[in-house]
């Protein structure tokens, strides 16, 4: 039977074969293709409809969720119609073809379109190859700063998000109120990052001398005798370093949720032999803890990288870019959209595309090798 379905499987002719591959071809471009036809018809109504707010949220909800579904369901059903030989050649096609589509059309195609915008002038009417990227990185005072401040955010944000999310695992591990203290510790990642700007603005606060300190933390310096600062202001460049504690504060949690799972995979008997053999914590930590989670630590470590290479909603919320606090990605947002500059702020936009992209060919080669070993 298996020998009957593998041969009506497989083309007998050059002719069969071509319609076979033509087939294959014209299912992964219909569903596709109907899917945009009916979300830009939804998008049209959804945009242009004077409708009451409920008819749209419902429309929105059955445009988006169930007319989407329906249209696999209805895709998948014709395909199961086929022989078992024709259904399994085409049915990948109708789950793998729209990804692909929508990752070309949301993804690839608009790096290739901001590409080219950045070669072009400011208002994209004559083409100026390269400098726009010249201006960059070495013509511009204001990008300059914020190549520096993204560093700094690379080196100490993603770095202390590490750090203290591997140390807080280990602890929080050994401790009785494991479960409390790890949920209070993960709970700022519910918090979006313009909420924790909003927050953190209120810790930051600052009066004058002489006036009630409603913030945090001058409430705290003025108590022990000292003079309120304007901790994200004026205290350049170390006010940079006050924006990063947020993201550290945000990032912690994450990074000990997995270092915590990472560390109760490690055999027991392993470091039950260990301390027998008379080593210390410190040896067991070092020697045995950090190799074997090593993996995901290089995981954690490029994911937050990447998360701080894109920082942009803290800056933003806390200080607008002014006092020298600009990143790569406030100020493609100045350039593109304030000033009204489409080719530098698209150089900007791929610059830092392609500082992203080392790192995740990094972080997809590594779970390579651990899917291989």
């Amino acid at each position: 039977m298996q020998q009957l379905t593998e041969l009506e499987a497989r083309p007998t002719s050059p002719l069969a074969w071509v319609i076979s591959n033509v087939g294959r071809v014209l299912i992964s471009l219909f569903v596709p293709i109907l899917t945009f036809v009916v979300l830009w018809q939804g998008f049209l109504f959804l945009r242009d409809s004077n409708a009451p707010k409920i008819v749209i949220a419902i429309v929105a909800i059955i445009w988006g969720v169930g007319g989407v579904a329906l249209l696999y369901l209805v895709s998948n059903w014709l395909i199961e119609q086929l022989s078992p030989a024709w259904t399994s050649r085409l049915q990948p096609f109708v789950f793998v073809g729209p990804a692909i589509a929508i990752l070309a059309w949301y993804l690839a195609i608009p790096t290739v379109r901001t590409l080219w915008i950045s070669l072009l002038n400011n208002n994209s009417t004559e083409f100026v190859g390269l400098q726009n990227y010249i201006n960059i990185l070495f013509n511009d005072r204001s990008m300059i700063t914020a190549l520096r401040n993204n560093l700094l955010w690379i080196i100490f944000g993603a770095t202390f998000s590490v750090i203290f999310g591997l140390l807080i695992a280990v602890l929080a591990d050994r401790s009785r109120f494991e479960t409390i203290a790890k949920s209070l510790i993960f709970m700022p990642m519910a918090i979006s990052m313009v909420g924790a700007g909003v927050i953190w603005n209120f810790i930051y606060e600052v009066r004058q001398a002489g006036d009630p300190q409603i913030g945090l933390l001058n409430a705290l310096w003025v108590g022990v005798g000292g003079e309120p600062q304007a901790w994200t202001s004026l205290l350049q460049p170390w006010n940079n370093l006050f924006l990063i504690v947020i993201v550290i504060w945000l990032q912690a949690g994450f990074a000990m949720v997995l270092f915590s799972a990472a560390i109760k995979g490690i055999p027991g008997e392993i470091l039950e032999a260990s301390r027998v053999d008379g080593a210390t914590e410190i040896q067991v930590f070092f020697r045995i803890m950090i190799p074997y989670i090593m993996g995901t630590i290089i995981t954690v470590g490029t994911t937050i990288l990447i998360f701080t290479l894109k920082i942009f909603d803290i800056v933003w919320v806390m200080t607008g870019g002014q006092f020298d606090t600009h990143v790569i990605a406030t100020q493609f947002y100045r350039q593109y959209f304030t000033n009204r500059n489409f080719g530098f702020g698209s150089a900007i936009a791929i610059l830092l595309l392609i500082g992203v992209i080392p790192v995740m060919i990094y972080n997809l080669k590594q779970f390579s090798e651990r899917e291989a070993f």
